[in-house]
């Protein structure tokens, strides 16, 4: 077993299927030792489990739970892409895009749920530049979608 399924399983973790894209596009895609990854929303178990606004009818705590659902799709993502994390490098880059109520201005704290989870699982392969994008709103009424760049080794 790989040191990540390890420390998921220490962590209680179980990294969902991948979640399949909600329209005419692929979900990842590698170009030599990049993975780019589509956007990831909160979904568990199939479901999509954060909707709609962080700052009107949820919580910043319940916009951290997106983003830590959100980040658990990454990973199932970048387990499938790596061959079980063999070929798995680092994260590069996060980008976060969360369905904001006006004059809510906390959406580093949200990302941060997805930050944390990475580095909790991934350790030094976890440090990411990341940028926070404030939206009116997302498709499918998700509260959080998470943009992934990653390295894979080849």
């Amino acid at each position: 077993m790989h040191a990540i399924d390890i420390r998921l399983s220490e962590l209680g973790l179980t990294l969902p299927v991948p979640p399949q894209p909600a329209g005419q596009y692929r979900a990842t895609m590698q170009s030599d030792s990049l993975a780019f990854l589509s956007g990831q929303f909160p979904f568990v178990n199939g479901e999509l489990a954060y909707r709609g606004i962080v700052g009107r009818n949820l919580s910043l705590a319940e916009g951290q739970e997106a983003a830590k659902s959100a980040a658990l799709n990454v990973l199932a993502h970048l387990r499938a892409m790596s061959l079980s994390w063999h070929n798995f490098g680092a994260l590069l880059r996060v980008d976060g895009y969360v369905s904001s109520a006006a004059g809510f201005y906390e959406q580093p704290k949200v990302l941060d749920g997805a930050s944390t989870l990475f580095a909790e699982v991934l350790g030094d392969r976890a440090g990411h530049v990341r940028t926070a994008f404030s939206v009116s709103q997302l498709p499918l009424n998700a509260a959080i979608e998470l943009v992934v760049i990653a390295k894979l080794s080849q």
